[in-house]
């Protein structure tokens, strides 16, 4: 079973920048599209952004979409958020997660395996 292990969260000032990374463990992270969530107390986790199995596909959420860039680098068995032009409604936690295909998801129903999560907070 594949194991997700983020990192890169932090404190920032808005505006700033932050890369967060997923480490995966295991030979099946190129076989799967991949993807960001976010989590605020209280609250549902919502989509950010998904990319597939081979990186040449993403997607966003609109809230993301010309500040976030998803990325992965399958010979490293990692993932990435760049993260730019933060808002401090940005501050959540950060989840990685892997769906059960190759091709990009974003219905959460579609992840199967989840990382513990990085807190991100964005300071005005």
């Amino acid at each position: 079973q594949v194991q997700l292990v983020e990192s890169g969260g932090g404190l920032v000032q808005a505006g700033g920048s932050l890369r967060l990374s997923c480490a995966a463990s295991g030979r099946t992270f190129s076989s799967y599209a991949m993807g960001w969530f976010r989590q605020v107390p209280g609250k549902e986790r919502e989509f950010v952004a998904a990319i597939s199995w081979g990186g040449r596909n993403t997607h966003y959420a609109d809230s993301v979409k010309g500040r976030f860039t998803i990325s992965r680098d399958n010979a490293k068995n990692t993932l990435y958020l760049q993260m730019s032009s933060l808002k401090p409604e940005d501050t959540a936690v950060y989840y990685c997660a892997r769906t059960w295909a190759g091709t990009i998801r974003s219905a959460i129903s579609d992840f199967i395996s989840w990382g513990q999560g990085t807190q991100v907070t964005v300071s005005s």
